[in-house]
């Protein structure tokens, strides 16, 4: 069932990406580098195609919208299974697959298009 709006989708999205990349210092594996370095460059990369995605918050409006959940879904799955993947599991595990598993979540309730203006959604 998806009930999320795509502008309530579109803020989410940049702070997860804010948090996600701040998390080293906030649950302090800074000196965990593979665990460090998953979590800006995921982070980072969902920003950026956040800013490249066709909704509300889009900057340049290039990906359309269920690309978009597609690539949440992807990678949230990757972010889940990146510390059993590069190796640091031992050190750090639940950032990872706590914000993993949101991000398969958001994809899996978020509507697939837009609203206009008017509060009715894009025809597709």
């Amino acid at each position: 069932m998806r009930f999320l709006p795509t502008r309530v989708h579109g803020v989410i999205d940049y702070l997860w990406g804010i948090a996600l990349m701040a998390s080293p210092w906030l649950f302090g594996f800074a000196d965990v580098p593979a665990a460090t370095w998953v979590a800006i460059v995921f982070g980072a990369g969902a920003i950026l195609y956040s800013a490249l995605t066709a909704y509300e918050l889009g900057v340049l409006k290039i990906l359309p919208m269920p690309l978009h959940l597609i690539l949440d879904g992807l990678g949230g799955a990757v972010l889940a299974a990146s510390p059993f993947l590069f190796g640091f599991a031992d050190q750090v595990l639940w950032p990872h697959v706590l914000f993993g598993s949101f991000s398969v979540v958001a994809c899996l309730v978020t509507h697939l298009e837009p609203m206009l203006t008017t509060g009715h959604r894009e025809p597709a």
